[in-house]
């Protein structure tokens, strides 16, 4: 059923002629394919095989035939009559350029010269302006000197008597004089003491004293009420003239700082001035060396255009006026695509050679395979993948980094153009069996 024999690997010589002659006939085949001959209303184009060339493969050591093919684009007539036309006036211009040509040789031998240009401006001219510090501020009073002693009491007696009794020293004399002038007036009368008439007299007698001493008394206190406010008054007095000279005071400090201030503003005013005098005078000075500098590029410029002028008045006449050629129409030529001969190849060895170590180590069953004819070869179960022709080396997903690598080919690929040789194990991983693939395992 299987081969006993580890399969012979494929000679590299053998593989790469057959894959350069294949190589060769796809490229000459292409060739002919992609070279189609054109006829548009301005002109053709038409490809001519001639005889082919010896191309020589120093790997193999074979020679291949190589045809060489020439291009031939015609005008039509119309499109030749212009194209004739052109040539003559681009000639012209030519002939034309060649003589003003000889102009050259003056206007280049003669060094570019700038006498004449106006002078630059000199930064080195310019002097930084020199700013003038602002002050500090005037040193402002903040006290008006001590207000004084305000009077808040004055020195009243409010007890009544020495008041009283100053009085009732003035009255008593004569009211003692007026009641022994009525006792006697009465006695005189006939009225006796004890009598009814005499107390009654001597009882209203009593009260006008009485009266007498209640206006002593009212007086006093009229007296000591009077004195009381005429202390108030004073210190009323006193305590106003105090608040009035601490006011003068406070003025004379606020004029002194309203003043003070007033002169440390006209001081920072003439400052700012005398700073922009300055910005002023500079900025004048760098306008005054940029309009030197702008005269003299302008200068410059003209200068350049003049001498470069007929350089490109020669240019333009050597440019002359292109040619129009004729627009083919893109075509889809066909192509045949290489085949690739030595991955075939490689491939048909690395089926035989996996089918015999399948037999021979028993992989499908150690990997969970469905049976013996097919192998992992999921993608997903595979590592390190690197694809080499039309194959992939990969190692599987648990083998050691340094387990040589196997070769084959990807389940899910080969799932997309031969599902008959895919199947799906109960792990979920597709397996290929390569003998199906590639019509290997087969008894021979």
């Amino acid at each position: 059923m299987g081969k006993k024999s580890t399969p012979k690997a494929p000679d590299p010589r053998e593989t790469a002629a057959a894959q350069t002659a294949t190589n060769v006939a796809t490229a000459t085949a292409n060739s002919y394919l992609g070279n189609i001959n054109q006829i548009t209303p301005d002109g053709t184009l038409s490809y001519e095989y001639g005889e082919s060339r010896d191309i020589y493969d120093p790997t193999t050591g074979q020679t291949y035939k190589v045809p060489t093919t020439t291009v031939t684009q015609t005008l039509s007539p119309t499109q030749q009559a212009i194209k004739d036309q052109q040539d003559k006036a681009n000639l012209n211009l030519g002939t034309l350029a060649a003589n003003q040509s000889g102009r050259l040789d003056a206007l280049l031998g003669t060094p570019f010269s700038l006498d004449g240009a106006p002078a630059a401006g000199d930064p080195s001219s310019l002097t930084a302006p020199t700013y003038q510090q602002y002050r500090a501020g005037p040193q402002l009073q903040t006290s008006a000197g001590p207000a004084g002693d305000i009077t808040k009491t004055y020195d009243i007696d409010f007890d009544t008597s020495k008041y009283e009794d100053a009085l009732m020293q003035r009255i008593n004399p004569q009211l003692a004089q007026s009641r022994e002038a009525l006792e006697t007036k009465l006695i005189n009368q006939g009225l006796q003491p004890g009598s009814v008439a005499f107390d009654r007299a001597i009882d209203a007698a009593t009260r006008q004293e009485n009266d007498a001493r209640y206006g002593a008394i009212l007086n006093a206190g009229q007296e000591q009420s009077r004195l009381a406010g005429l202390a108030a008054n004073k210190a009323s007095f006193e305590n106003a003239a105090q608040q009035q000279g601490y006011a003068q005071n406070m003025g004379n400090v606020e004029l002194a700082n309203s003043a003070n201030q007033q002169m440390y503003q006209n001081q920072n005013t003439a400052t700012g001035a005398n700073n922009a005098l300055q910005d002023q005078t500079f900025n004048a000075e760098q306008a005054r060396i940029n309009a030197q500098n702008a005269a003299r590029s302008q200068y410059l410029n003209e200068a350049y255009a003049e001498r470069s002028q007929p350089i490109n008045e020669i240019s333009a006449l050597l440019a002359g006026a292109p040619v129009d050629n004729p627009n083919f129409v893109p075509t889809q030529g066909q192509s045949l695509p290489n085949v690739d001969y030595a991955g075939l190849v490689n491939q048909k060895y690395q089926n035989d050679l996996a089918a015999y170590q399948q037999k021979q180590a028993g992989l499908g069953s150690i990997l969970g395979g469905i049976g013996s004819l097919f192998s992992l070869s999921d993608e997903d179960a595979k590592k390190d993948i690197k694809k080499v022709g039309g194959l992939y080396e990969y190692r599987y997903k648990g083998e050691p980094k340094n387990a040589p690598k196997r070769i084959g080919v990807m389940a899910q690929e080969v799932e997309k153009v031969r599902p008959d040789a895919v199947r799906k194990g109960r792990d979920g991983y597709r397996r290929v069996n390569y003998g199906a693939l590639f019509n290997a395992g087969a008894a021979r």
